[in-house]
């Protein structure tokens, strides 16, 4: 379900890193040899074998990271984003696999559409790439999708992310058929009656600055109504970009009550609150939008308990010309697969909020586990999907560092905590930085 370009397989020594791997429960300062991309050895003072030799002291060798939520804009907008640019900035960020979502021109749909996807990133694609496809056609929820036909083809999952599916009798269809397949469904939440002419989080930042108000009942009354149905169906789900904290505690009611669901937050919901909007920065308006300081501690909070089992970075790249407009008149959507781990740090780990072992876990096995991705593992066979971080190294986010196509990043000009300095992505050195 995951497609990449063929490449040489690495013979490696990182030699005297700190290696953390929380699944493997493995925290120790050693040496981790990888034979033609596969981990052969892990020790003390080991043979190089002949092998290059990476440097580690200092600096800490962790399972590569996993991004279950990735705009690659193709097919149609392949001047914000590209198979190839979207999976470099991948690499830069850490990632050894992202998984796209369908909400592309033309929709990916149909067997056809994806099937093309899958042959280019045959070719382009520096890291593996999976595809979700659309739970409805063209993403207007009146019809479902081939959802069998579409995971025959090699769909990851479905989801009509950046549209709700609306009518609950149709999504109660989707669950019934998305069981078919074995493929989880994932669900953008929102109630557009609710949410409709909202620019930013409805509350005292929207009224000072007069904006219409994005108020976060319409994510909540979605995400209970989903989770109603799913415990009625007894089918699993998967809830997109979660933002308020009455969303984590529905999710978290229907967990202790035996439901199937999963979640995910992003870096930008974690660090930032509407507060930051006051700046009128286009590249502050996402959806769901930056919300108050209760839901951002809710959702630090679900991360770090496991409530919440995955980082998503939502990379929604978008061309310079479409985000500089007045904030209303901005799309909404930011770019985020080579600033997360380093956001996460720097607001996160670094203040003792979160242990860098959750955060490791939940940007890794976290969200390949929701999918039913193989994990990436420090142990000897697997293969070698791994990242080397500099946790002390400072570096400051410029429109100059990007590899993605566009620059509407939500950290852009500051100065962030926490460096990849290079990744491995099934068996391959994809980036060293």
């Amino acid at each position: 379900m995951l497609y990449a370009k063929d490449g040489r397989q690495e013979n490696l020594l990182i030699r005297d890193a700190r290696v953390v791997d929380p699944v493997e429960g493995v925290d120790a300062t050693l040496d981790v040899r990888v034979d033609e991309g596969t981990i052969a050895q892990l020790g003390t003072s080991l043979d190089p074998n002949g092998h290059r030799i990476v440097e580690g002291a200092g600096l800490v060798l962790a399972p590569a990271f996993v991004d279950p939520h990735v705009h690659l804009r193709v097919p149609g907008r392949e001047d914000e984003e590209t198979l190839a640019s979207g999976t470099r900035a991948a690499a830069a960020g850490g990632y050894c696999a992202i998984l796209a979502m369908p909400n592309t021109d033309p929709v990916v749909d149909s067997a056809a559409v994806l099937g093309a996807l899958t042959q280019d990133a045959r070719t382009e694609a520096e890291v593996p790439v999976g595809f979700l496809a659309a739970i409805t056609k063209g993403t207007d929820g009146a019809e479902l999708t081939e959802m069998a036909e579409l995971a025959g083809q090699g769909a990851v999952g479905f989801t009509d992310d950046g549209h709700p599916v609306v009518a609950p009798g149709l999504m109660r269809r989707a669950l019934q058929y998305g069981a078919v397949t074995g493929r989880p469904l994932a669900l953008h939440c929102e109630e557009p009656t609710l949410s409709r002419g909202g620019h930013i989080h409805e509350g005292p930042v929207s009224a000072e600055l007069g904006f219409g108000g994005y108020p976060a009942v319409a994510e909540s009354v979605m995400v209970e109504r989903d989770l109603s149905l799913a415990a009625y169906e007894e089918q699993p789900l998967h809830l997109l970009h979660l933002s308020a904290r009455e969303s984590v505690d529905a999710l978290s009611r229907a967990q202790s009550a035996g439901v199937k669901a999963t979640g995910e937050v992003t870096p930008h919901h974690l660090c930032r609150t509407d507060e930051a909007v006051r700046t009128l920065d286009p590249n502050l308006k996402m959806n769901p939008p930056l919300r108050g300081e209760r839901d951002r501690e809710a959702l630090v909070a679900a991360l770090r308990d496991g409530t919440i089992a995955a980082v998503a970075t939502d990379h929604a790249p978008h061309a310079r010309h479409e985000k500089e407009v007045p904030f209303e008149a901005a799309p909404f959507g930011v770019t985020g697969l080579e600033t997360a781990f380093a956001a996460l740090y720097t607001y996160l780990v670094a203040p003792g909020l979160i242990p860098l072992e959750t955060l490791l876990e939940r940007m890794s096995a976290g969200p390949a586990r929701i999918y039913g991705l193989d994990q990436p593992r420090i142990a000897v066979g697997a293969p070698a999907n791994l990242v080397l971080l500099d946790t002390s190294g400072s570096w400051q986010v410029t429109e100059a560092g990007f590899r993605s196509r566009s620059v509407n990043s939500w950290p852009l000009g500051e100065t962030l905590r926490g460096q990849v300095r290079m990744t491995v992505a099934a068996g391959r050195v994809v980036h060293e930085g």
